[in-house]
């Protein structure tokens, strides 16, 4: 039960040990109910039986890699695979139950040899991939393109979610208009989030893969102009005109432009939904195309109609079974996920709940659990983490400070004493 909570409702361990307490006391049944740790413990085991389970070597995988990064500078090369014979039905996006975790590395030195590498050990779990589909970080892409060399049966794929986001970069980046919006969003956000007008205060810009996530901020910036021009009885029950003007009004000098950005985002997700769904193939380029041409209003959006599609026609042409994989947003939200379940531990750098990602991905039935509870004893959990993890910097931080508290006492430091 508890591996049900911690996996399919997202509780905290504790919380999980908390609830499977409250069940028993409630249904008066004689449970033993589990520690925090002991949670912790199984989840950790499940996971790595997931890691470590023989997977049949075939000529059809498609890997999905990604690094992970936390503070500090430590990577985790992060492998995940699917067997093209075992894809959801076309129209079907990949779900986090397709995928297979085969190969989880954290490193405290990446570049492409290392990465290279990396992906040259995990051929012994599958066999030589079909196709690695990335995202083309400055690593990852060299590092496959020497593997792709090593290995022609091999190809990499560009994910088209992070295509999408470059091809915005490059049109928005150096924009005038575009930084001139930026600015006066978060002069205003700063300005109304402690007014009456709060509940119109515009979304937190990212500071991180910013034009991945352009959604939010400029449906806030449409729907702030409509209710500039009409302004409901349920806003102005709260404001006057006069008020919303003074706060709002500087949108209108950016209506237009607002029209124009949000075409290019209508454009690329209409085209990362239809590879998300549809994948990489032989008649990918048509399908994009058809699905783009009733969203193109201007000039501008003509154009990057054309890169998208010639991007999707690039990608699929080397391809000679029906489809592939072409979004790794799947991988994204594992890592999501498994931000989650850290909490604040995500702060102190790798921890041995990286490894909860093999549990996070995959069909975790009664069955598996049981399997992974008797083939992972905690002896071997604590092998691999021993072998795989470094020393977290929450460990190196209380080691530093007990040291520095050591000398301190030594030279006859009161080290009680506030220091300012």
């Amino acid at each position: 039960m508890v591996q049900y909570l911690l996996l399919s409702a997202r509780t905290g361990f504790r919380s999980a040990s908390r609830v499977v307490n409250a069940v028993t006391e409630f249904f008066d049944v004689q449970w033993e109910v589990p520690a925090a740790t002991t949670a912790r413990s199984w989840l950790l085991r499940v996971a790595l039986y997931q890691l470590l389970v023989a997977r049949t070597i075939a000529d059809d995988w498609v890997w999905i890699v990604d690094h992970t990064v936390k503070i500090g500078s430590e990577k985790c090369l992060v492998v995940m695979g699917v067997r093209v014979s075992e894809l959801p039905a076309s129209g079907v996006p990949l779900q986090l139950s397709n995928l297979q975790l085969l190969a989880l590395r954290p490193v405290s030195h990446s570049d492409q040899f290392v990465v290279e590498q990396q992906l040259e050990e995990t051929i012994s779990k599958t066999g030589v991939p079909l196709a690695i589909l990335n995202d083309h970080g400055s690593d990852l892409k060299a590092g496959i393109r020497r593997f792709c060399d090593k290995h022609p049966e091999s190809q990499s794929l560009y994910d088209i979610a992070h295509k999408g986001a470059l091809l915005l970069k490059h049109r928005l980046e150096k924009n005038v208009q575009w930084k001139a919006f930026c600015r006066q969003v978060g002069q205003t956000k700063f300005k109304t989030q402690q007014t009456e007008l709060a509940f119109l205060v515009p979304p937190s810009q990212r500071s991180k893969a910013r034009f991945m996530n352009l959604g939010p901020l400029l449906r806030w910036a449409r729907k702030t102009l409509r209710i500039l021009q009409y302004p409901p009885a349920s806003v102005l029950q709260f404001c006057s005109k006069a008020r919303l003007d003074e706060k709002f009004g500087w949108l209108r000098n950016f209506e237009e432009n607002v029209k124009e950005w949000s075409e290019y985002e209508e454009l690329i997700q209409t085209a990362i939904h239809e590879v998300r769904c549809y994948g990489y193939g032989r008649q990918a380029g048509y399908y994009v195309a058809l699905s783009l041409l009733p969203k193109v209003k201007t000039h501008a959006g003509r154009q990057l109609k054309d890169e998208l599609i010639d991007f999707v026609m690039t990608e699929s042409s080397g391809i000679h079974v029906d489809r592939l994989p072409g979004s790794s947003e799947v991988l994204e939200s594992a890592f999501g996920k498994l931000k989650s379940l850290e909490g604040e531990h995500q702060k102190r750098g790798f921890t041995s709940l990286l490894l909860s990602l093999g549990a996070l991905v995959g069909t975790i039935d009664r069955e598996t659990i049981k399997k992974a509870l008797i083939e992972v004893p905690g002896k071997r959990l604590e092998t691999w983490i021993d072998e795989n993890l470094h020393q977290t910097n929450q460990s190196k931080r209380r080691i530093a400070f007990a040291e520095r508290n050591l000398n301190c006492n030594k030279s006859g430091v009161n080290t009680n004493a506030t220091q300012y």
